[in-house]
């Protein structure tokens, strides 16, 4: 199947009913056994120009091609931010909830950054509203499938928090060897399964997830 690259359209369409800002919203890391997980947000304003060329869902991309769009992705956004639960917290509030205090984290960083939350519209992948029961005055969210394929600004924000989810885990490969984390970023492969049975788990394990 060939690779659509995602547009502008669900953004124009939000912006034309009134939104200041569409922020596009998606999450790295939920299947993770180590690490945090993270939600990353970007910001796009009406007057927004055309997305950076090569600009895609951070899956369809090897590392090396995240790393070169992730400085075209930041500039291009008006605002950006990277929210993070640890992994104690998902261990002591669970997955979902988890996704929900990393994300109200991003909002408040894109807050104190100018962008003015509640006159914007927020494109969260997926189909599920992680976001809301974390939020005292939620804004408008809108939940679409696949969204990190279809719209820019979704598409903006996986590679943004998939860059910053992965620099944090090859820096902690340095403070926690040997479970591989430079190569695995905390998921679960047979080799870092294989460092857990010899090592035990670390401080940034999620120990509720390795039975």
């Amino acid at each position: 199947m060939a690779v659509v690259d995602p547009t502008l359209d669900v953004e124009r369409e939000l912006h034309a009913g009134g939104a200041s800002w569409v922020i596009g919203c998606d999450e790295v890391g939920r299947g993770a056994i180590a690490g945090p997980v993270a939600v990353g947000l970007g910001a796009v304003p009406a007057d927004c120009v055309d997305m950076p060329v090569g600009l895609r869902d951070s899956k369809l991309l090897s590392e090396k091609r995240r790393e070169v769009l992730y400085p075209l992705a930041t500039a291009w956004v008006s605002h950006h931010a990277v929210g993070f639960a640890e992994a104690h917290e998902v261990d002591e509030l669970g997955i979902v909830a988890a996704l929900g205090l990393a994300g109200r984290r991003a909002l408040t960083a894109l807050h104190h950054q100018g962008v003015g939350i509640m006159r914007s519209v927020v494109v969260l992948d997926g189909n599920h509203d992680y976001l809301s029961p974390q939020l005292a005055t939620p804004p408008r969210i809108t939940t679409r499938v696949k969204a990190d394929r279809d719209c820019a600004s979704v598409a903006a924000a996986s590679v943004i928090a998939k860059v910053e989810r992965d620099r944090l885990m090859i820096e902690a490969d340095g403070v926690h060897p040997g479970y591989g984390w430079s190569g695995n970023k905390g998921y679960g492969s047979s080799a870092h399964f294989g460092a857990l049975a010899e090592l035990g788990p670390s401080p940034l394990h999620r120990v509720t997830w390795l039975h």
